[in-house]
């Protein structure tokens, strides 16, 4: 694959593919899932809705100092470019790196396999118990295959021009919008007068943890005072990782029009409308599902959504809806979801890879664009990666370990645009962070108390997730001594 110099990326991706791209990377499976891990966490409905308002506030925080930095360096490769810009090129490296190895590859690889499991209700065929091919010491089974075939497909669409990815991104998204907003209505309509709504007013700010043990009994445990401050902490793992990847527009700011205005304002509303969706979802399931429940009950009433089967609170809450249809539907509206949301993700990741080598520290075939004017060898490296880790299985693990990694990630960002107000006061910029200093201030404080509360109720998560960044700082000094040569970014 050779570089053709006359070769740039096209600047196909409007304001509202931009958006597209924000929202679709954003909206996943976690929605559907992570409450009811988190009604386990803290138990009370009112608790749990301030964590999804606190969720959506920092992150458009972020999102909109994150516009500052974009409307100043409209670079491929976006937050990596930032960390360089504002420390060093090796802090810029480790977050590459980070997102490499794990947080992009990882999330592509997590979806797939969600995507994979949610196709095995309707085609039992894929199902993750049929195993294809049983060597012993490795097995690999059709939910696997599947989710091979969707990174290998999604890869070949982007690999044929931005302008195919983002014709389905934005048709996916706008889908997955529009789905979810209906299932919103009807929870909301179908449990305005429901007994399971009457019952979480009545607790709406009891908080407690609720266990399950090995011979089926709960053990429930009262919080308050700083114990339910942590346990809002270590449930917000739920709710961070399911709003994660809104960053992904900054990585393909070589592709968007107008990138000073279209970046900025995509970040925005995209994160604006996952925000709203999100804390309406919880809403519907709360006046749908009752919070408390038996891991025992034979019903989805019974079993709550403390319980809900597999932790699928969100078809637990379509059955009330739908009856026997709820398994269906919730099926396809996760499908449709994990697809458009994988595509965002290839999509952007690719464009940071790019950049990478660009500055001579990362493969350097990587920094090639294709006859289609897109990062080709970028993609399929990013495809080979993420396929490997479907197939260790490890992926879930190594979400978990980063999901701390990112959020520090996120905070040294926001640190460096005070840094770069200082460093560099004369450079263009076309919008100005939203109440700074205050706000990116106070999002500083939230997210460093967040990471604390996770050193102290999860330390072997963080620590795993740290251990892969500083990995990278060898890593980074090998490649500059035995990689690939800076070079010019055409754009």
């Amino acid at each position: 694959m050779e570089l053709d110099k006359h070769t740039t990326m096209k600047r196909e991706l409007g304001l509202l593919d931009s958006t597209m791209i924000v929202s679709g990377s954003m909206i996943g499976s976690g929605i559907f899932l992570v409450t009811s891990d988190m009604a386990r966490t803290v138990g009370s409905p009112g608790v749990i809705l301030m964590i999804w308002l606190l969720t959506g506030f920092i992150t458009l925080i972020a999102a909109l100092s994150y516009g500052e930095l974009a409307g100043m360096m409209p670079k491929a490769g976006g937050q990596y470019v930032y960390l360089k810009e504002a420390y060093n090129p090796m802090i810029g490296f480790l977050f590459g790196w980070t997102v490499f190895m794990v947080i992009q590859t990882g999330v592509i690889a997590a979806v797939a396999i969600a995507f994979a499991k949610y196709t095995a209700e309707l085609i039992p065929f894929f199902d993750e118990k049929h195993i294809l091919l049983d060597l012993g010491f490795f097995q690999f089974n059709a939910t696997q295959f599947l989710a091979l075939i969707l990174i290998a497909f999604l890869t070949y669409v982007n690999l044929q021009g931005i302008k195919n990815a983002k014709i389905l991104q934005t048709v996916f998204t706008l889908a997955k919008i529009l789905s979810l907003i209906g299932l919103i209505i009807l929870g909301i309509y179908f449990g305005l007068n429901s007994e399971a709504f009457k019952l979480n007013l009545q607790d709406f700010w009891t908080a407690y943890s609720a266990t399950k043990n090995g011979d089926g009994t709960v053990t429930v445990e009262m919080l308050s005072g700083v114990v339910l401050w942590g346990a809002i902490g270590a449930a917000m793992i739920g709710s961070l990782f399911s709003s994660d990847s809104w960053n992904n527009i900054t990585y393909t700011a070589g592709e968007v029009k107008d990138p000073q205005r279209n970046i900025p304002l995509s970040l925005f509303f995209g994160t604006l409308i996952v925000t709203i969706l999100y804390i309406l979802a919880n809403v519907a399931y709360i006046m749908l599902l009752p919070i408390h429940g038996s891991p025992e009950g034979a019903t989805v009433m019974e079993r709550g959504i403390l319980f809900a089967s597999q932790d699928r609170v969100g078809t637990a809450a379509a059955s009330i809806i739908f009856g026997n249809a709820a398994v269906t539907v919730m099926a396809l509206l996760i499908m449709v979801s994990t697809f458009g949301c994988n595509n965002g993700l290839i999509l952007s990741g690719a464009r940071l890879y790019y950049a990478m080598s660009k500055d001579g520290v990362f493969f350097e075939k990587a920094g090639t664009l294709n006859k289609k004017d897109v990062p080709g060898f970028a993609l399929i490296l990013q495809a080979i990666w993420a396929s490997t880790l479907c197939l260790s299985g490890s992926y879930g693990q190594l979400l978990d370990y980063c999901t701390f990694s990112s959020l520090l990630f996120y905070i040294v960002t926001i640190v460096g645009l005070f840094i770069l107000r200082k460093k560099k006061p004369d450079w263009e910029r076309p919008y100005k962070a939203f109440g700074y200093p205050v706000l990116p201030a106070l999002y500083i404080i939230i997210a460093s108390a967040i990471c604390v509360d996770l050193i102290i109720y999860k330390p072997g998560t963080c620590g795993w997730g740290l251990a892969i960044v500083f990995l990278g700082i060898p890593v980074y000094f090998l490649w500059k001594k035995f990689g690939g040569k800076e070079q010019q970014i055409l754009e």
